[in-house]
């Protein structure tokens, strides 16, 4: 069982936060030789899952931030500064440009940054853009019933985009809404 505690150290970068990992008995006897080495392979296994998905598409491309933490950098390392921390998974952005296991990305507000390529993911969602509430339909087309209405800066899972309307899932309250209140995809762009 992992005991995790953070302490915040500040910088003239902003914000960094340094994880600590408290190992209990059971984790020390993980430690063996063979438990390390199934350690190690369960997490290259992993590690080569996630970056493989993001190191297959070319840029420019919208995914989604996949963690609870994400450091945007200000080139494509980790000696690099930290510019922002995000702390809201799933918050759309566009990898812009791509290095080995690195992304640049844009997020909504249009900060350009690198970010590291396991922290995104391949879900894609979509934040609500203007100022103005927007109205979720029953079905793609303008005359269609409303089912919920979005504010500003809402964040759902997009599918089926096609002829101008994406499908759009706000935590299990789902309804249409027309691309061009959405950003996280593109007018044209046809999602399945």
């Amino acid at each position: 069982m992992f005991d995790w505690s953070f302490a915040g150290v500040a910088s003239s970068d902003g914000l960094m936060r340094t994880a600590r990992c408290r190992m209990d008995a059971d984790m020390r006897a993980a430690r063996t030789f063979g438990g390390a080495i199934g350690l190690a392979a369960t997490a290259a296994l992993l590690a080569s899952v996630g970056t493989a998905w993001a190191q297959a598409r070319k840029a420019p491309y919208y995914a989604s931030i996949g963690a609870g933490e994400a450091r945007m950098r200000t080139g494509p390392g980790r000696n690099y500064p930290v510019e922002w921390l995000y702390l809201r998974a799933g918050l759309p952005v566009k990898v812009i440009e791509t290095y080995p296991s690195w992304r640049k990305i844009e997020d909504p507000d249009g900060t350009t940054g690198w970010m590291q390529a396991n922290l995104l993911t391949d879900t894609r969602t979509a934040m609500v853009r203007g100022a103005e509430i927007r109205v979720l339909r029953a079905e793609p087309q303008a005359g269609a019933k409303v089912a919920w209405r979005v504010e500003p800066k809402v964040i759902g899972r997009i599918t089926r985009c096609e002829n101008g309307w994406c499908r759009f899932d706000v935590r299990g309250r789902a309804g249409y809404i027309e691309i061009a209140h959405l950003w996280g995809v593109d007018p044209s762009e046809v999602v399945e």
